[in-house]
């Protein structure tokens, strides 16, 4: 069993225009409204490939009753904590050209009982041998001592720990030595300080994580592909060439086609990529398919050159 946490899910808005005029009024096509938050679309990509999963959230207002909705639709399980705040909504924008404009709001703060009652949410569901996936940013006044709670529930339960977060969140949660991190490039980029020009510096970065308490590392590069990192390995992965329509949850269904294949090794690498690649294909915060791009399609690499720059450098 696989169980995300999304401790701040969001109702997400996504519009499309022809280019974005600001302090102008801008026509839109019809707006498309999806679930969001990391875990909830790490849950969606395994609900709608099949996987059994659960996402356990704390919802509250008129904007999660949307959520629970749209969830309801696609066949979503989920844990359901109510809170008294009222879940956060997100608008992305969307050009002709791909540019990509978000507006993210902070989201409710959660009261001490209401972060227990998710935290024995996820216990509940918890199984050996699954997976805990705690994704995205925290609500305010919410510190890294959760990833704590839930390495405890995780190690209790038998269960791997991932963690898919950035800034401070990410550096926090090292401390509890999660089995697998999944951070983009300009996340790798913060956590360690250092600007990524090439493969080599993602691997470097990387391994500091990895020397900070992270097992694993899967870090996604965008059009550059991903790199995978553990104790004695390092893959490089690339898909083929799509049109990206959008690359918002691309990251989530890279962590979502790893997990699916095991969340280890080559193999989910390669999985993932081609989740990922089958996302940025996707309207909206969309659901892969997993057969949409076949894993057979990603090239994939022991050992990469480790001077092999980056499209883009990132800092």
């Amino acid at each position: 069993m696989i169980v995300t946490v999304t401790l701040n899910p969001s109702l997400d808005q996504t519009l499309e225009v022809d280019v974005l005029a600001r302090g102008d009024i801008n026509k839109t096509a019809p707006a498309r409204l999806d679930p969001g938050g990391k875990g909830v679309n790490v849950a969606r990509a395994l609900a709608g490939n099949g996987v059994p999963a659960v996402a356990v959230l704390p919802v509250g207002g008129s904007n999660g009753e949307v959520v629970l909705h749209l969830l309801d639709r696609q066949s979503v399980t989920a844990a359901v904590v109510r809170i008294a705040g009222t879940t956060r909504a997100n608008v992305t924008i969307i050009e002709h050209d791909g540019t990509t404009t978000k507006l993210n709001e902070p989201g409710p703060t959660l009261s001490e009982q209401e972060v227990a009652d998710v935290m024995a949410a996820v216990a509940d569901h918890a199984a050996a041998g699954g997976w805990i996936v705690a994704g995205g940013s925290l609500p305010p006044e919410l510190d890294g001592r959760v990833y704590g709670m839930l390495a405890e529930i995780a190690a209790a339960a038998g269960a791997r720990l991932a963690i898919d977060t950035s800034g401070p969140a990410l550096r926090a949660a090292l401390a509890h030595r999660p089995h697998l991190i999944k951070p983009n490039a300009a996340e790798l980029a913060e956590a360690v300080g250092w600007p990524l020009a090439t493969l080599g510096d993602v691997i470097k970065a990387c391994r500091d994580l990895q020397h900070a308490g992270a097992g694993d590392v899967l870090c996604s590069l965008g059009r550059d592909g991903a790199v995978l990192t553990s104790a004695d390995e390092v893959w490089f992965a690339r898909g083929p060439d799509v049109t990206v329509v959008n690359t918002v949850g691309a990251g989530d269904a890279m962590l979502a086609g790893a997990l699916f294949a095991g969340g280890r090794g080559a193999v989910a690498l390669r999985n993932g990529v081609a989740w990922a690649t089958s996302a940025v294909a996707t309207t909206g915060t969309g659901v892969p398919l997993g057969d949409a791009i076949p894993a057979d399609a990603v090239h994939l690499t022991a050992d990469p050159d480790p001077s092999q720059p980056l499209t883009e450098e990132h800092s």
